[in-house]
Formats: C-alpha cells, sequence, structure tokens
C-alpha cells in the first residue's frame, strides 16, 4: 500500500530537520518544530512518512510519558531519550529526530481543572533546557564534558496555546499548522482505498462528500465495512467458543472476503458514522449534570465568618463590588430596549447564530484575568436570538465587577472564531 506524503508537510519537515544538522555561521535554529492542528488530522502518521522516505530513524516519547508518581522521572525520560538519540547519531552515522508525540495532552493546560504538576514544571523547563543548549544535556548526579551531537526535536500536539508560553517562543519551537487541503485528502484518502479498486473520480466524490471530516473517519469508514463478516463470524463460532477460536488457537487463523468497496455502500456506512457524531454532541451529559452541581451550589447560603479575619476578607469583598463599575460597549445610539448588551454586542450574537455557530461567555476576576484563567458561564444551548441574549445578561448580572468575554465555536471543527470581552470592572 503507498500512502500520500503531503508535500507541504514533506518540505516543513524535511528543511526544519536538515537545518538542525547544518552550521550556519550567525544563525539560530529552532531546535524543536510544533506540529498542531485538530484531532484525526493524520500527523503522526505523515511525520512516520516522511522519516521512512528521509531515511531518519526517530526516538518516540509519548505524552502519556511526562506524568509520573514520582516527581522528576519524566523530565530525566527527557534527557535520557535525547541523549540516546544522540549516540544514535554517531553509532549510526545518518539523522535521527526525537519524536514527542501529544505535547499538549501530558504537559498543557487546559482549563482550571487541570493539575499543574512539579513534573509538568519540570517537563516544560527540561525541554526549554535542551532548546537552549541541545549539545549539553546532563542526565541528574553526572556530567560528561563532551558535546553531543544536536537532534531535532518534532513535537505534535492539538493545541499548542496550552504550552508554558516561554517554551513555544520562535527562537525555541517552530510552529507548523497542519490543516490538510482538499487535494491533501485526496491524495490520502486513495492511498487508504488504494487496493479497494476506487476510481479517482469516485475517490474526489466520497472526500467531497464528507469534506468537513477529518481524516481518521475515512479510515474508520473502511474498517466499519468488515464489521457484517466479523459478525457472521461471531455467529458462526458462537459467542461462548469465540475467545478460544482467536486466541491461542491450533487453527489457522480466520480470513476474510474482501467485503463491497464501492462507493454507495462507502456512502452509507460514513453517513451512519456522521449520525453518531452528531448524537455525541447533541447530548452534552457533562453539561446537564455540571449545570445541576453548579445551581446547587449557588443555591448553598454562604456561612458566617468564623473569625475576625475571614470577616475583614468578606468586607473587602464587598468594598470591591462596590467600587467596580462595568464597562460595557456602548454606542452613540445608547443601548436597546433597556438590555445591558451594546447595539454592536447584539448584532455581532445574531450574525453568530445566523451562521450556525454557538455561543458561550467566560468570566474572570481580576486575578484570572492577569494570568488568563477564565471560567465558564452556564452553557447557551438555544439558537434564538432573545433567548441567547437573555443568557448572556444573566450571566453579566452574575459576575457584576468580573472581565465577561463573549465567544463565538464553530461546532464544525470545535474551534473558537471569536473572543471579545463585553464586560470590564472599573474603578
Amino acid at each position: 500500500m503507498s500512502y500520500y506524503i503531503s508535500p507541504r508537510f514533506l518540505d516543513k519537515l524535511a528543511v526544519h530537520i536538515t537545518k538542525n544538522f547544518l552550521d550556519i555561521p550567525g544563525v539560530r535554529v529552532p531546535l524543536i518544530l510544533g506540529v498542531h492542528g485538530r484531532k484525526g488530522e493524520g500527523k503522526s502518521f505523515q511525520c512516520e512518512l516522511v522519516f521512512e522516505k528521509m531515511g531518519i530513524e526517530a526516538v518516540h516519547i509519548s505524552g502519556g510519558e511526562l506524568e509520573s508518581p514520582d516527581a522528576g522521572d519524566p523530565a530525566r525520560l527527557l534527557r535520557l531519550r535525547y541523549r540516546e538519540a544522540a549516540d544514535l547519531i554517531k553509532v549510526r552515522g545518518k539523522m535521527i529526530a526525537l519524536m514527542i508525540n501529544d505535547l499538549d495532552a501530558g504537559a498543557g493546560r487546559f482549563d482550571r481543572g487541570t493539575q499543574y504538576t512539579v513534573n509538568t514544571q519540570l517537563v516544560n523547563a527540561t525541554l526549554m533546557n535542551i532548546a537552549d543548549n541541545p549539545t549539553n544535556v546532563q542526565l541528574p548526579g553526572s556530567y560528561d564534558s563532551t558535546p553531543l551531537n544536536r537532534v531535532p526535536m518534532i513535537v505534535t500536539g492539538n493545541d499548542l496555546s496550552t504550552l508554558y508560553a516561554p517554551l513555544i517562543r520562535d527562537g525555541r519551537m517552530e510552529k507548523f499548522f497542519w490543516e490538510p487541503n482538499r487535494e491533501d485528502k485526496i491524495g490520502i484518502v486513495a492511498g487508504i482505498f488504494d487496493k479497494d479498486e476506487l476510481s479517482a473520480r469516485e475517490i474526489e466524490q466520497f472526500v467531497d462528500t464528507f469534506i468537513d471530516q477529518a481524516i481518521d473517519f475515512f479510515g474508520a469508514v473502511r474498517s466499519r465495512v468488515y464489521d457484517e463478516q466479523i459478525r457472521q463470524f461471531i455467529h458462526e463460532i458462537g459467542f461462548d467458543k469465540i475467545s478460544s477460536r482467536v486466541v491461542n488457537s491450533a487453527e489457522e487463523k480466520p480470513t476474510f472476503l474482501k467485503p463491497d468497496f464501492r462507493l454507495p455502500r462507502l456512502i452509507e456506512f460514513g453517513n451512519l458514522m456522521v449520525q453518531e457524531q452528531q448524537r455525541v454532541q447533541n447530548s452534552r451529559l457533562v453539561e446537564e449534570y455540571n449545570a445541576g452541581r453548579l445551581n446547587n451550589y449557588q443555591q448553598t447560603p454562604n456561612p458566617a465568618p468564623a473569625n475576625p479575619i475571614q470577616k475583614e476578607v468578606a468586607n473587602n469583598s464587598t468594598k470591591v463590588e462596590t467600587i467596580y463599575k462595568v464597562n460595557y460597549a456602548s454606542s452613540s445610539n445608547g443601548q436597546q430596549n433597556g438590555s445591558k448588551l451594546s447595539p454592536e454586542t447584539q448584532e455581532q450574537v445574531r450574525q453568530l447564530l445566523a451562521k450556525g455557530y454557538k455561543i458561550g461567555m467566560e468570566h474572570a476576576d481580576e486575578r484570572r484575568f492577569r494570568t488568563q484563567s477564565w471560567q465558564s458561564c452556564s452553557p447557551i444551548q438555544t439558537s434564538e436570538v432573545s433567548d441567547a441574549i437573555a443568557a448572556l445578561e444573566s450571566c453579566l448580572n452574575e459576575h457584576t465587577g468580573e472581565y465577561v468575554r463573549l465567544i463565538g465555536i464553530d461546532p464544525k471543527v470545535k474551534r473558537r472564531i471569536v473572543e471579545t470581552i463585553i464586560q470590564k470592572p472599573k474603578i
């Protein structure tokens, strides 16, 4: 099976890796290349194909290895794998790269519920240190003055903004956003169905039918086509005997006939999978559960201060609410219909909902605003403009004296397209 490599992807990785092995006077080359993009677009697999094409051997680290019950273990693992890759360059006499998959999952901070551990701090610090001193990477408890070979690092992730900001600055990490275009998708899907006798026109039609889906969707469709044969095999053997027949059996491994890969059948399975995706998106039970928990929390009366110090804090809090004034965005025409939202904000809400986008709100007090640790307001599920505006005003009323921002979300790609602060505390 011949898999497709995107020319853009190949060019970016080849330039980054080669540049790290060259000695260019007066040029500081970033050691790390961060490949990011939405889930399921084949970032890691494209990297593997590039490595194979260039004859490069890769030393791998998973994002799941960057946490441990013992403080310092993940940082030591990073240094150990880096030194291992540097030694392989000397022994093999060819390019070697260090590959870290899903770095944001292991070292990123997604929201206030993500625990920021000592290991997370050490991983970020270690990666920054390696990026700044790539030929002098030492293991704890020992020191070797012999310079190491420079090892280019490739990291993948969905959202690199969740990483520690100094780590992803341009001097240390070069960024590459991978979003396959239509030509890329056609080439990749043609490689997936290379032996299934689909014409180039059928591949194009298949991709165009599900143009908004990620690359892994098409591979999952191909796998789903085999389900009927496997189901029939299970019924023939019996549910009680299938385990001994498949695992550690003296009989030959089961074989299956090539299923029907005609385009209408693939589209049928694809539509079924799209419906399953929609059910997951529409259920959103966790939001329902969290909304109930939030309501219970808000209905709980605040306990009286237990001591004079707590009483003073409570009084100060009241004072802050008194002296902070809400600074709403406004126009020369004033507010509409007595609404707290400016006409510009109301129009923005209408435009977002008209385009099929979702509306959300986040709030932050002065301290959280400085650290960009926003908290979500209650979910807004409606597509009616009046109901959405009422929900936004409710969030403003609940968080008077705090920063509040409006968020527009594209539900197809799960990406924010708008972030606008519509309320600011003002002394």
